[in-house]
């Protein structure tokens, strides 16, 4: 009997040893440190130190500022198309639109828009018209449309002679 107590003994003396996960997870620790520490130093990765960053960052900045103040406007005018003023549906919150616009165009074609502004109104008062109410109380709604009215423009003053369409006015009473 006393071979069998010394057998038991021994199984329970031989529990696996803790010193190779607690060395593994001590190295994996020091390994990430260390990983992260030279990222942030700009060891690895190829990049700029911060310091580095901010000052090629606000040297950048200047030399846009300074480009921007030597580059002279582009030579445009504006032309103020009529306000318009547009029955909505009956399914509608508001009973009328008050629309006012201005287009931006090179200043050599300004006198050719002028002289199509009907056109130009009408169009325009077309398109609002035809817009659900949903259409124009979404939120929003005023960038897609001002994208759409400014397409019927183009179309309809021909290529490279409106800029842009600026909304002046858009209210709903």
């Amino acid at each position: 009997m006393s071979d069998a107590t010394a057998d038991d003994q021994e199984v329970e003396e031989k529990k696996p040893s803790k010193l190779p996960l607690i060395i593994g997870v001590v190295l994996a620790l020091a390994g990430g440190g260390g990983g992260f520490f030279a990222v942030q130093s700009g060891m690895l990765g190829g990049g700029a130190a911060p310091a580095e960053e901010e000052a090629a960052d606000a040297q950048a900045e200047e030399q846009a500022a300074a480009d921007a103040a030597t580059e002279p406007l582009p030579d445009v005018s504006f032309v103020e198309v009529p306000q318009l003023t547009v029955s909505l549906g009956p399914k509608s919150q508001a009973r009328h639109l008050r629309f006012r616009a201005s287009l931006e165009v090179p200043r050599k074609y300004a006198s050719e828009v002028e002289s199509i502004l009907p056109r130009v109104q009408d169009v325009l008062n077309s398109y609002l018209r035809a817009l659900e109410p949903r259409d124009i109380e979404a939120p929003g709604a005023l960038v897609r449309l001002r994208g759409q009215m400014l397409r019927r423009v183009k179309l309809v003053a021909g290529e490279g002679r409106v800029r842009d369409l600026l909304v002046l006015e858009f209210v709903l009473n």
